[in-house]
């Protein structure tokens, strides 16, 4: 997260991790989802390794009397990395400023898609009832990741892709008891307030 310093009247600086937080809120735990919502990005990125040397190799055979010459190939190879990391960056983006954030006061999750949209749920840990996570096939139990699902007074927040569920999810349950909140980890309502993919 990034740290925003504020100036306070006795002339200290005061740490803030987002722009929204309060003055007497502390940040407890921030996390993010699996670095697999990121393949989409990866895949089109990988792709666009391959103009650059595609280009050449067809240069090779439709033009054998003049070949392009190694200084091609490696200008071309170049432009083919910016050309991935171009394709790549958004997904990229999307994943690193998508956060969780748990404060002694509130949940809020910060979910970015693209440059332009950004989306926030804001609730108080007061609301959360129920906390729980399910790992679901051989795909989310080889590479760690899961669905948080979490019970509130007006619904269900589920939240999938989340790295390491069973840890982020006994994480919860501490700062919500350490809140004086009782959260049960039993399963929890049908109805969903909220589904992030």
């Amino acid at each position: 997260m990034k740290k925003i310093n504020q100036g306070s009247a006795s002339g200290q600086g005061k740490v803030r991790y987002f722009e929204d937080q309060f003055d007497d809120e502390e940040v407890l735990y921030v996390f993010r989802k699996h670095p697999i919502v990121m393949r989409r990005g990866l895949i089109f990125g990988s792709l666009g390794l391959l103009v650059g040397p595609l280009y050449t190799l067809i240069l090779t055979y439709t033009s054998s009397a003049n070949p392009p010459t190694m200084t091609f190939f490696y200008l071309s190879f170049l432009a083919s990395v910016v050309v991935a990391a171009l394709l790549f960056f958004p997904s990229w983006m999307s994943w690193y400023f998508s956060v969780f954030i748990i404060t002694d006061q509130r949940f809020i999750q910060i979910t970015q898609r693209g440059f332009f949209h950004r989306s926030i749920v804001d609730m108080g840990l007061s609301q959360i009832q129920m906390v729980n996570y399910e790992v679901r096939g051989i795909q989310e139990t080889l590479l760690g990741y899961g669905t948080i699902m979490m019970q509130t007074m007006v619904g269900d927040l589920l939240i999938h892709y989340i790295h390491h569920p069973a840890k982020i999810q006994k994480h919860l349950l501490e700062i919500l008891r350490s809140n004086g909140i009782t959260a049960n980890s039993a399963p929890g309502a049908k109805q969903e307030l909220y589904e992030e993919e």
